[in-house]
């Protein structure tokens, strides 16, 4: 090993590295220890080095493995012990994990698609994680793209790649929700039931089991991943797993562990640890794909293995647990059989059959439990099969109260147990059922009048029976009086349970009694704490002196204490599922311990309380009934006062909606009134009718009722009178030729002096005739024409009135805007308004430009404004450095007049100087006038 280690380390020809490696790796089995000593360091060399060639990459990589991996074969495991090799494993991929970036290049080399190089890559990474786990976990999360790489082996067209990276896969995912996250959002859950379905889903080989475990691993106790499984629409994908024949014989041990996984994967995803909200809507889900259906089919199938008959029922417990939509499908079930039994009287059937496994009996009374969970229809259901109005009299039918009945009082202790549980759950947090329960009556023997349920049970008690059926009894007596004070009463009403109750808790038993004892306590407490008072010898303050005489206050409360410390309560506290090892074991329901936990603490008051506090208690208590009930009177109120805001609410939406509509009709035509001012405005101006601007507002509405039909009569009438015109004009014309032609003949008569006086006269006469007519003519022809000319300016008002206020008359508006003279006007004043704005414009530039030049000067004024402060700055400056000089001067020239003083020689005096300065200054005044 040493030798072929220097191989690997000196070897200069890629051959013989290759060659050494390879030896290495025929040894690396039988010594595995002092390979992994003395080579790991060399291979993972080779491995940072000759990455290039896949063939060495290939024979480290196996080396590695059978160095680090626990997968020894058989005669190894004979020789050498399994603890021993477990430390091996877990010590080499310590030193190998030690530096990271052999993890990383691990996972680079994983990438590669040569087979020789990803398969042992990836066994090799599935054996670091199986030794080392959270910290393998960790390097790879942290490197990039860790987890996205390893995702790519399940698209790996070669089988055996696919098959160990889910391997791989499952040992990555263990309890870590970070790589859970990543992995589901990688689009696990899609590849994985795709692999299912090609495998053959619950038909296929290990394969699918791997897929399965991997499922699970991803979805248990991760509601990120189970939110988004349901989300994705997966839970549909699961319903074809569980589709059975009906020769259901033959079963092969793959597929029933196939289907035991299927079926806990399910329960994974309706799990009651789970958040309520979450296993609601998966519940909601598995109901509408018909996954819940398809359970049931499997539950009333017949030749299905026992393990997985089990199993089903477990799983439609929790799939119906809680679940209203899904409890009443349940419900509505029915076995295969003739005539149809529903399925919960079958169940039930099995349950009190004591032939029955005991892993079966114990899932069918957690379906029962499952079905009444949440579900006051399904109690009432089950509680009215006992009441004896319903009981049905033939008995050709058994009911699932009649059943509970029989397995209540059998010789059989598990199905005592399992009735007194199972009917208990008919009776959670439901005061109307214990009332109910109560009328029960029971046929004991022929010839003896029937004695009630609560009263048979307390017989049976007294009778001294086994432990487990007295346990079972006391759960369902504790559970039905609690917050029941009708049936704390019945049951007080027997004068034979007190002292009963009272014996068992003051004798000294052994320790299997000592349960029993601390029930009988607790039912006692509860007769206490729940008692109204209506019994005379029965009172509060009667039983809690007769604790104190014959048991003792504080003997009662340790007896009370049992039931809280015993190893079998803390374990029914746990989860909701009765899980037993053993029919012995079967003491406490999940649900009884939640009631104890409720009433253990408020029985130890009680029983401490004097009669002025109870008295106290009872009147506080009235005057919360008395609050709760004006608290609900006043709810009853709000409500009734919602329902009439919610009405008022949609009665102003709707009166809103209206009002909105309203004012968007109002709206519009406000618009179109001035649209046609606004038309009417612009005929006015055309028109140039200012002055009769109320005659034609008013004309303008009348013209907006004038059809079409009055223009054209007017039109008709205006032909008319043309026509007549022009045969009045033609008429003329005939009678102007006649009057010429007599005017002529008349001229030529004249130039004869012989005419007779006979013709003078006819001949004047005659044209007097004409005359006249002629006359008549001419006025009736000026009437016409006047009326003519009148008849057309109406016509043509008409026409402009009409065009500007309905646009269907456009004819009449297109003759009017025709005007020449309206053209003229329009054309001037267009030309007018085009100069004015040509002027505007003009006078706007100007001003632009004006404003342009002012800025530029202001800029201007700004920068010297800005550079004389500056120079104001410096010169202030300037005389703040003088002034300081001068203090200077001033104070050395008066240290110096000090030393001439002391010195003796004459100094001036400050005055005479300042005085021969200011005569300085004078004379220097004087002389610049002169200059």
């Amino acid at each position: 090993i040493q030798k072929l280690c220097d191989r690997v380390a000196s070897s200069t020809l890629l051959d013989d590295r290759r060659d050494a490696v390879r030896a290495l790796k025929s040894l690396s089995k039988k010594y595995r220890l002092e390979v992994g000593i003395q080579a790991m360091e060399h291979l993972i060399h080779v491995l940072q080095t000759d990455r290039s060639d896949s063939e060495i990459i290939g024979y480290a990589l196996d080396t590695l493995y059978n160095v680090i991996s626990n997968d020894l074969e058989e005669e190894e495991q004979e020789e050498n012990l399994p603890k021993q090799v477990d430390e091996l494993g877990s010590q080499f991929t310590e030193i190998f994990i030690k530096q990271q970036e052999n993890v990383t290049l691990l996972l680079t080399l994983v990438e590669e698609f040569d087979f020789h190089v990803r398969w042992p890559g990836v066994k090799l990474l599935t054996s670091l994680l199986k030794q080392q786990g959270p910290q393998v976990q960790q390097i790879i999360l942290v490197s990039p793209m860790g987890v996205s790489r390893l995702m790519d082996l399940l698209a790996d067209s070669r089988e055996v790649i696919r098959n160990d990276g889910v391997l791989l896969l499952q040992q990555l995912t263990k309890s870590n929700a970070a790589i859970q996250k990543i992995v589901a959002f990688e689009n696990a859950f899609e590849r994985l039931l795709d692999i299912i379905t090609e495998e053959g889903n619950s038909d296929g080989g290990i394969v699918v089991e791997d897929c399965l475990l991997l499922l699970q691993n991803l979805l248990k106790n991760n509601n990120s991943n189970q939110n988004f499984f349901k989300e994705g629409s997966y839970i549909q994908r699961m319903k074809p797993w569980f589709e059975v024949g009906d020769d259901n014989c033959g079963w092969s041990a793959q597929k029933v562990t196939n289907l035991h996984l299927m079926l806990q994967l399910v329960r994974v995803l309706v799990s009651p640890t789970n958040p309520p909200g979450a296993t609601s809507s998966c519940q909601k889900a598995m109901f509408h794909c018909g996954l819940l259906q398809q359970l049931c089919t499997i539950l009333m199938a017949t030749g299905v293995p026992a393990d997985i008959l089990t199993e089903t029922i477990n799983t439609v417990s929790e799939v119906i647990r809680g679940c209203q939509i899904n409890q009443d499908y349940f419900a509505s079930v029915n076995a295969p059989s003739n005539p149809p039994r529903p399925a919960i009287v079958v169940l039930l059937m099995s349950m009190v059959n004591e032939r029955q496994p005991f892993v079966l009996r114990c899932a069918v009374l957690y379906c029962f439990q499952c079905f009444l969970y949440k579900n006051q229809k399904g109690q009432g259901e089950i509680v009215s099969t006992l009441l004896p109005s319903t009981i049905d009299a033939t008995g050709n039918s058994v009911s699932a109260g009649q059943l509970l009945c029989g397995g209540l009082f059998s010789t059989d202790s598990l199905s005592n147990w399992c009735a007194a549980v199972a009917l208990a759950h008919a009776l959670q947090e439901n005061a109307t059922l214990k009332e109910q329960l109560l009328r029960v009556q029971l046929a004991t023997s022929i010839g003896n009048p029937p004695v009630s349920l609560l009263q048979q049970c307390t017989n049976i008690l007294s009778q001294g029976s086994k432990v487990q059926t007295r346990v079972g009894l006391l759960m369902l007596l504790c559970t039905w009086l609690s917050n029941c004070s009708i049936a704390v009463t019945h049951f007080l009403h027997n004068p034979a349970n007190v002292p009963f109750l009272t014996g068992q808790i003051a004798e000294n038993l052994g320790e299997e009694e000592q349960l029993v004892q601390g029930l009988c306590a607790l039912l006692l407490g509860i007769s206490i704490y729940y008692n109204d008072n209506s019994l005379e010898n029965y009172r509060k303050e009667k039983l809690k002196q007769l604790i104190e005489k014959r048991i003792g206050r504080e003997n009662f409360i340790e007896k009370l204490g049992f039931i809280s410390k015993h190893e079998l309560y803390s374990r029914a506290a746990q989860k909701p599922q009765p899980s037993f090892s053993s029919p012995d074991h079967m003491m406490f329901d999940h649900e009884f311990t939640k009631l104890v936990k409720e009433l253990e603490g408020v029985i130890s008051k009680a029983i401490y309380k004097s009669s002025e506090e109870d008295k106290k208690e009872e009147e506080v208590k009235k005057t919360l009934e008395q609050h709760d009930n004006i608290v609900t009177h006043y709810k009853k109120v709000i409500r009734e006062q919602d329902q009439e805001l919610e009405e008022l609410k949609q009665q102003v939406n709707t009166l809103k909606c209206q009002n909105e509509q309203l004012q968007a009709t109002v709206t519009q035509q406000v618009s179109q009134i001035q649209q046609h001012k606004d038309q009417y405005n612009l005929l006015k101006v055309q028109l140039g009718k200012d002055n009769q601007h109320h005659n034609s507002h008013s004309e303008t509405f009348q013209m907006n009722g004038i059809q079409l039909e009055e223009v054209s009569k007017l039109k008709e009438e205006l032909e008319e009178w043309k026509n007549k015109h022009e045969l009045l004009q033609g008429q003329l014309r005939e009678k102007d030729s006649v009057i010429e032609k007599l005017k002529s003949s008349q001229l030529e008569m004249g130039t004869t002096e012989q005419s007779s006086q006979t013709s003078k006269s006819s001949g004047s006469e005659l044209n007097n005739e004409i005359q006249k007519e002629l006359e008549t003519l001419r006025s009736q022809i000026q009437l016409q024409s006047t009326e003519i000319s009148k008849l057309q300016s109406e016509n043509q008002k008409l026409q402009l009135m009409n065009a500007a206020a309905d646009p269907v008359l456009g004819d009449c508006g297109a003759t009017a805007a025709k005007n020449p003279e309206v053209e003229g006007r329009l054309l001037q004043e267009v030309k007018e308004l085009k100069n004015e704005v040509k002027a505007l414009s003009e006078e706007k530039a100007s001003l632009k430009q004006h404003l342009d030049s002012s800025n530029s000067t202001v800029a201007i004024l700004q920068d010297q404004k800005s550079k004389l402060q500056q120079e104001v700055a410096e010169s202030k400056k300037e005389q703040d450095d003088l002034l300081v000089l001068l203090a200077d001067q001033d104070q050395k020239l008066s240290a110096l007049k000090n030393k001439l003083k002391e010195l003796g020689e004459p100094v001036e005096d400050e005055d005479d100087i300042e005085s021969g300065d200011q005569a300085d200054e004078d004379e220097d005044g004087e002389e610049e006038e002169q200059d």
